[in-house]
């Protein structure tokens, strides 16, 4: 069985297709793990979400913040934007079928010594807290309770980690670091305004994974969420975002003894007309 992960999708169904194609995918005796945000912005959301689901265990998928942003919008806990793409998947007749699948998917997938997550880890967490902190954030989602959730995710703060963090705040900030980290100051603190290149960034700010003293340094992490950093190998991380969405290319990375990247260039319509985000 070959395994593989593809980064973020956004509705680029097409290009996901032809991906496939070039790994000559086989769903009966390969897996797929999706580092997160299948869907938005990209023209094919619907189909993308259809498509997925329809593999069962030959798909792993992890959460990824459009993907919460979908759950949010579709239990009116959360405004659809102007930029956004979700109506075909809010007014499919399959949505509640779909929109239940999306929500029981985990927000760290751990396998083969191979950590998935959509964004990425603090510095003070090792996998096995990583893990209990997925746990519970996966335990609400899947509860009777998630809308309240839903409506108390979104925000900033808090923005560094501390045992004492408890309840809604203890889970804001699991979500933010699942889904939307990027770049933090030497204590792990996350800063959200900035989303450029590596070297773009103000000063006292790194990448999460070049933080001293990470205690996950020793997992093997890919992740998606960054499509201005692009595909990158480093620090035992692995970047796949390498921005299918805005013209870049869809990436895969071969999971096994040998690692190896396979990618295509995007179609030309899926080139949307929205800004970087």
């Amino acid at each position: 069985m070959s395994i593989y992960a593809i980064g973020d999708i956004q509705g680029c169904y097409d290009d996901l297709l032809r991906l496939l194609d070039a790994l000559k995918f086989d769903e009966h005796s390969d897996q797929i793990w999706f580092a997160g945000d299948l869907v938005n912005r990209g023209p094919k959301s619907l189909e993308t979400l259809r498509f997925v689901k329809s593999l069962g265990d030959a798909a792993i998928t992890v959460l990824g913040n459009h993907d919460l942003h979908l759950l949010a919008t579709a239990h009116a806990v959360r405004a659809e934007r102007k930029k956004d793409s979700l109506s075909q998947v809010l007014e499919a007749p399959d949505r509640d079928e779909l929109l239940d699948w999306l929500r029981q998917r985990p927000l760290l997938h751990y396998q083969n010594d191979f950590c998935l997550v959509h964004a990425g880890l603090p510095p003070q967490w090792d996998l096995v807290t990583a893990q209990s902190m997925a746990r519970d954030v996966e335990t609400v989602l899947k509860s009777p309770d998630y809308r309240v959730f839903l409506k108390r995710m979104y925000g900033n703060k808090p923005n560094i980690w501390s045992p004492n963090l408890t309840g809604v705040e203890r889970q804001r900030f699991i979500v933010n670091c699942f889904t939307r980290m990027r770049y933090c100051d030497d204590n792990g603190r996350m800063d959200f305004n900035h989303s450029g290149a590596i070297g773009s960034q103000p000063k006292g700010l790194k990448p999460w994974f070049m933080l001293p003293n990470r205690k996950n340094a020793d997992v093997r992490i890919v992740f998606g969420h960054w499509s201005t950093l692009g595909y990158y190998k480093g620090h035992n991380c692995y970047c796949i975002d390498s921005g299918c969405l805005w013209g870049g290319s869809l990436t895969a990375l071969h999971l096994g003894e040998t690692i190896y990247r396979v990618s295509i260039d995007c179609e030309i319509s899926s080139k949307p007309g929205a800004k970087k985000s």
